[in-house]
């Protein structure tokens, strides 16, 4: 082929693949258009004052606490058990979740596999991992227990454990991405998109901040979990030399930014992600979940320490059945009564004395707005109140099935003021009714048991004194061997007195 020919073709092929190129490029923003980080500013007092002007949704709620200004390009701050956003700031918004990953990956790995469960670092997840990025010097064919990778990955972060754990689980990486975007929707994840098990950096991998507090949710309710992230120091041991390496979370006792309340953390940096955190706190009985995403270092330990204490200070649990007066058991008589033949009746449905709602310290109960649906999967439940504060969900209450007697009634609280008396419906328990009649019935024949067997025995000493009685008792008792020969001693004895007065009585007389 003459080298003008060549040179043209080499040219054409050149330009073919450049548009395919720029095509997939635009393709690819297209279909990635919701995960496009917002990269402006070019220092990070820039990226900071960028997202310290961004408004906060949390505050434009009516009578709501206002919310802290914070560096992060997105946070939440959520109540763990109802689940109700206390704070929101960009909540939806798409985010590179770098490390913060990992707690998806462990959660899966805590509930799936076994702590002596052996994971084989294979070639591909040692050599995945780009150079530089965090690992614990793991060679292939090297064996760490579960328990082991778990540390590795919670507290040191480590890359190419996490591959192995993806590998152990799902026999690939990208069956293990399935199974965590599985997962992610069962935990309520609507923002989401995994791709690997350890966050390293993809265009495809992204999430929110009310995901990640959404899957924090799930891995902060696992103590062994929180256990690992608080710990100070990993050790791993090796063939080569045990492996040694301090935690780096700030928020430990000790660190610059401590926080007594910390109940567990996870990190997360990459250049595209910068600064992340999940971490979670517990003061009082309120146990509160942050997530700060796209923040500097270290101002997203500073955000996470200020969000927690605006949730401490303006929030509080209200428990519902100690509150709740709007719905009264009156109106529902037909399912409970005062007065039967047998007593008092427990109530057949009562309200769940442990759910609770998250109220703002400035509000009071008769702020919120209940609906109840019927609608409800618990089959020990009769209907489910949600409760709103100016539109925001607050939380739930269940009206269960009542168990004992011991339960109070639907919305059973302090008793309202006394009202004229109101004629009562007779309740009859048929169940009862049935327990006493089989009680009864049981009653009688054992006295009739007990007469034919006084009859039997009356009948049964008949003769006793003779030696056929006598025989008899011992076949139907039970006599000692030592009576038996007690008594056959003494027989012999007497017979053997008769033969000598008997034999007296004879030489007298002749």
């Amino acid at each position: 082929m003459p080298n003008r020919t060549r040179r043209f073709l080499h040219k054409q092929i050149t330009r073919f693949l450049a548009v395919i190129g720029i095509l997939s490029l635009l393709n690819g923003q297209c279909l990635t258009a919701s995960a496009i980080i917002n990269t402006s500013g070019s220092t990070a007092e820039e990226r900071i004052a960028m997202n310290q002007a961004m408004p906060i949704q949390s505050n434009e709620v009516a009578n709501w606490p206002q919310g802290p200004v914070i560096s992060a390009e997105s946070a939440i701050l959520i109540e763990a058990e109802t689940g109700a956003v206390l704070y929101a700031k960009n909540i939806h918004e798409p985010e590179y979740p770098a490390s913060t990953t990992k707690i998806l990956t462990t959660l899966i790995a805590s509930e799936q596999c076994a702590l002596n469960e052996e994971v084989v670092m294979s070639q591909a997840a040692v050599f995945g991992i780009p150079v530089g990025s965090n690992n614990v010097a793991m060679n292939p064919g090297d064996v760490l227990s579960m328990e082991q990778c778990l540390n590795a990955i919670l507290i040191r972060s480590a890359n190419e454990v996490s591959y192995a754990v993806a590998e152990h689980i799902s026999g690939s990486w990208d069956g293990f991405a399935d199974l965590m975007n599985e997962r992610a929707k069962e935990l309520g994840c609507v923002d989401s998109n995994f791709v690997n098990p350890n966050g390293l950096p993809d265009e495809n991998h992204y999430t929110s901040a009310h995901d990640l507090a959404m899957i924090g949710r799930a891995f902060f309710e696992n103590e062994m979990l929180c256990k690992i992230t608080t710990t100070p120091m990993l050790h791993i041991p090796k063939e080569r030399g045990d492996l040694y390496d301090a935690n780096q979370m700030q928020l430990l006792p000790g660190k610059p930014y401590a926080y007594q309340y910390l109940v567990g953390c996870k990190t997360g940096y990459t250049e595209a992600a910068r600064s992340t955190l999940v971490s979670c706190a517990e003061r009082d009985g309120l146990k509160l979940i942050c997530v700060v995403m796209r923040d500097e270092n270290p101002q997203y330990y500073k955000d996470t320490v200020t969000l927690f204490d605006y949730g401490f200070a303006n929030f509080e649990h209200v428990n519902v059945a100690e509150t709740e007066t709007k719905y009264n058991i009156d109106n529902t008589g037909s399912f409970y009564s005062d007065n039967d033949i047998f007593g008092n009746s427990q109530p057949i449905l009562s309200l769940n004395q442990d759910d609770f709602i998250v109220l703002p310290k400035t509000a009071t109960f008769s702020d919120v707005v209940s609906e109840i649906s019927y609608d409800t999967e618990n089959e020990n439940q009769a209907a489910l109140i949600t409760y709103t504060y100016h539109n925001v969900y607050i939380g739930t209450a269940s009206v269960d099935l009542a168990v004992n007697s011991m339960e109070s009634s639907i919305f059973d609280t302090v008793p309202p003021e006394p009202e004229p008396e109101k004629p009562s419906f007779v309740f009859i328990n048929v169940v009862k009714i049935l327990l006493g009649a089989a009680a009864a019935a049981a009653a009688v024949s054992l006295l009739l048991l007990a007469r034919i067997l006084l009859r039997n025995f009356h009948r049964a000493n008949r003769g006793t004194g003779t030696r056929r009685g006598w025989r008899r008792d011992r076949r139907r008792h039970r006599v000692s061997p030592f009576l038996i020969r007690r008594d056959r001693a003494e027989q012999r004895r007497q017979r053997r007195a008769a033969a000598r007065h008997q034999k007296r009585e004879r030489r007298r007389r002749y």
